[in-house]
């Protein structure tokens, strides 16, 4: 089992890697300017966003849905190569794409977390960041070119598809019925908790959609941001492996903290845009304000809600959906000197959210 959740996570994040660190990049290529990429980067996490709603109130993740879910992330990946040159196909690409991965992740995390002791799923899912390691210094050091980019991002799709499969067999279908109907499923309950993870991946939107071209506009080579990205990924592997005593703490305070030195990770890109050292710094951070928080997120949420995979659903479609759209497509609009120091702010809100969370829990 853990063999096949491990290569799952790394063809997957995989695929992630190719599509955040170099599709935008490779789109520069295609001529489409910041504006048009930070639409294109808000169609797959809104599509993220309105899978909970839809599998909420009329569908059932069962399996023939999962599979359906991998077939479609591997032929998404193939129409992105034949509607790269046209905008609104390429739009309704990413459409379908988002769709795909939406269902996808969730499902295979709700396994993971009923299977794996809490030590071990930070050992399992790091492979998720050796693999996004491995495609920052491949592609960073070839620098494939735009098209050539696109079929990379076919093949981790298909890589995606055929471990994914295998993680069929350690699904326990009995075991992961809810204890009540999906339908009394509530956000309303925990609305602060949902508003900050929801601004904490608005925050991340200027980083995850621009990083590449706003450090190349600093005139970083691609082989230096390169490292810059395996530098973040390292910080997060480390973390990953390490982190199972932490999570037996408290999780909201944890949850704090990783959105606090955030917040400052953002503002220090800011205030050093040309500092090689100090973006190093800020990379390190990725191992707490992603790796910590991430895992630290979806443990919470599955200790919340009895409906474990729709909880994962609605993490996944309100913070990298909801949150990764309207982040994308705010700073396709405010790229720029101030884009990090906007998204410093963003953060700084979603730490208030969740101490309005504690404190309504305390009261």
């Amino acid at each position: 089992m853990n063999v096949i959740l491990s290569l799952f996570y790394f063809a997957y994040f995989s695929l992630v890697g190719v599509y955040v660190m170099y599709i935008p990049k490779a789109l520069v290529g295609f001529g489409y300017n910041a504006v048009e990429i930070g639409i294109i980067y808000a169609a797959a996490p809104f599509m993220r966003f309105l899978l909970p709603f839809i599998f909420k109130h009329y569908i059932k993740l069962t399996h023939k849905i999962y599979l359906f879910s991998l077939l479609f992330t591997f032929l998404s990946s193939i129409l992105f190569l034949q509607t790269v040159e046209h905008f609104t196909a390429h739009l309704v690409a990413n459409l379908l794409f988002g769709a795909s991965m939406g269902v996808t992740l969730p499902f295979v995390e709700t396994i993971s977390l009923q299977r794996l002791s809490k030590k071990m799923y930070g050992k399992i899912r790091l492979w998720g960041s050796i693999g996004f390691i491995v495609v920052s210094l491949y592609l960073g050091h070839i620098e494939p070119l735009p098209l050539e980019t696109f079929q990379y991002l076919v093949a981790t799709g298909l890589f995606t598809l055929i471990f994914g499969y295998f993680v069929l067999q350690y699904d326990e279908p009995k075991t992961v019925k809810s204890q009540e109907s999906d339908s009394s499923f509530s956000l309303q309950r925990y609305w602060a908790f949902w508003t900050s993870i929801f601004l904490m991946q608005v925050a991340f939107g200027g980083f995850y959609t621009f990083f590449t071209i706003y450090e190349t506009a600093q005139g970083m080579s691609p082989q230096l941001i390169s490292y810059l990205w395996t530098f973040a990924v390292l910080c997060e592997i480390v973390m990953l492996y390490f982190q199972g005593s932490l999570l037996e703490r408290n999780l909201l305070t944890i949850l704090k903290i990783a959105t606090l030195i955030t917040a400052l990770r953002w503002l220090l890109l800011y205030l050093f845009p040309n500092s090689t050292e100090i973006t190093f710094v800020t990379q390190s951070f990725h191992a707490v304000s992603f790796a910590l928080y991430h895992t630290t997120a979806i443990t919470y949420v599955f200790s919340l809600y009895s409906q474990k995979r729709l909880a994962q659903q609605f993490f996944l479609g309100i913070s990298f959906g909801l949150g990764g759209s309207v982040g994308a497509f705010i700073a396709g609009y405010v790229y720029g000197e101030y884009l990090f120091l906007f998204e410093s702010f963003i953060t700084i809100g979603a730490f208030g959210m969740l101490f309005i969370h504690d404190k309504r829990l305390k009261s």
